[in-house]
């Protein structure tokens, strides 16, 4: 291979890393949106002390399916339909609210804080057969009928959300 064959080999090569990388890493950084809720211009016009709020959006991602395993005596797939992961977030939510000694001296502010939480998922899937069996050695290389079958891998959810709950002066 002569060097310049080479060397636009390479810069090809790097030029697709480089795109590669640069589409990458804004969507694996962002896991979580933060949304602030402006509360200050009512505030002031109230006079009072308002709570303040914050949250966060999470951005869901899809991921890669897991592909169709093939049986031995099925024609079709054992995983027709695979089931499409997708992982993302509960939304997040951080509130502190003035209390008006309602708890008596030292407790004048109340703050929740619930951090998003992952979230994953499974969408749910199909798996079928045909009536039909595979063809075999008896009956000169024919399919024998039989009952078709149908199956639906169900769905999954899983997460772990979790919440502090504070009262304390000023928090």
């Amino acid at each position: 291979m002569k060097s310049t064959t080479r060397r636009t080999l390479a810069a090809v090569v790097t030029g697709v890393a480089a795109a590669v990388g640069a589409a990458a890493s804004p969507a694996a950084a962002a896991r979580a949106v933060p949304v602030p809720v402006p509360l200050g211009g009512a505030e002031t016009a109230l006079g009072m002390e308002l709570p303040e709020v914050a949250g966060e959006l999470p951005v869901p991602t899809p991921g890669a399916p897991e592909g169709p395993r093939y049986v031995e005596g099925r024609l079709l797939p054992e995983r027709t339909l695979p089931q499409l992961p997708v992982s993302g977030g509960l939304p997040g939510v951080d509130l502190r609210q003035p209390l008006p000694q309602v708890l008596g001296d030292g407790f004048d502010h109340a703050a929740v804080d619930a951090p998003a939480a992952e979230l994953r998922t499974l969408a749910p899937g199909l798996s079928l057969d045909t009536p039909l069996s595979a063809p075999g050695g008896g009956g000169f290389g024919l399919p024998t009928a039989k009952l078709p079958q149908v199956g639906v891998l169900t769905p999954m959810v899983q997460t772990v959300p979790t919440a502090d709950l504070g009262v304390g002066r000023g928090l």
